[in-house]
C-alpha cells in the first residue's frame, strides 16, 4: 500500500467515524445529455462510460482512457448516507476546478453491471482517473481536502 494510499484509509476513516447523518445535504447533478461536462457532476450510464471513459467489454485487459482531461468517477448510491455527504463536494469541485477535470457519477442501483465490472462493493468508491496513466480507486467518504490532494497528486491538476 503506498502512502498516499494510507493517508487517504486515513482521512476516509476519519471522516466515516465522524460522520454525523444529519449533514447531508442532497444535490441535483446535470444529466450526461446536457451541453457541458464541466462546472458540474456528470450522470454516467454503462453506455455513456463505455463511449466516453473505457470500453472495458472491447478490450478488457489494458485500460485506456478516452477522455481529454483528468476524471472522478463517484460510485454512488440515493440510500447512501456518505455518499450524500460527497454529492455536495464533489459539486463544489466541479465548480471549482471548471474545465480543468470532469467528475462523473454513476449510480449503483440502475448501473449493477457497470458497478459489478469494477468490483464496487463499497460506497461511495471513487475512481481518480489521470490522463495517460493508471486510474487509483479510493473507497468511502473523504473530506474536501482530500479529494483536493488527490487531484493534485493523482490527477496532477492544480485550480
Amino acid at each position: 500500500m503506498t502512502k498516499f494510499n494510507i493517508i487517504l484509509f486515513t482521512m476516509m476513516l476519519i471522516t466515516m467515524v465522524t460522520y454525523n447523518g444529519n449533514a447531508a445535504v442532497k444535490t441535483e447533478n446535470k444529466e450526461i445529455n446536457s451541453s457541458t461536462e464541466t462546472h458540474h457532476t456528470v450522470k454516467l450510464s454503462k453506455q455513456d462510460f463505455l463511449d466516453r471513459v473505457y470500453d472495458y467489454e472491447k478490450n478488457s485487459k489494458v485500460w485506456k482512457y478516452k477522455g481529454n482531461k483528468p476524471a472522478i468517477i463517484d460510485f454512488y448510491a440515493d440510500w447512501c448516507g456518505p455518499c450524500r455527504m460527497t454529492a455536495p463536494i464533489l459539486e463544489a469541485l466541479a465548480k471549482e476546478y471548471g474545465d480543468k477535470i470532469v467528475i462523473y457519477k454513476v449510480d449503483t442501483q440502475k448501473e449493477k453491471e457497470l458497478a459489478a465490472a469494477f468490483g464496487i462493493q463499497s460506497l461511495p468508491s471513487l475512481l481518480f482517473i489521470p490522463l495517460n496513466e493508471q486510474p487509483q480507486l479510493a473507497k468511502g467518504a473523504m473530506p474536501k481536502e482530500a479529494f483536493i490532494e488527490a487531484i493534485e497528486k493523482v490527477l496532477k491538476v492544480t485550480k
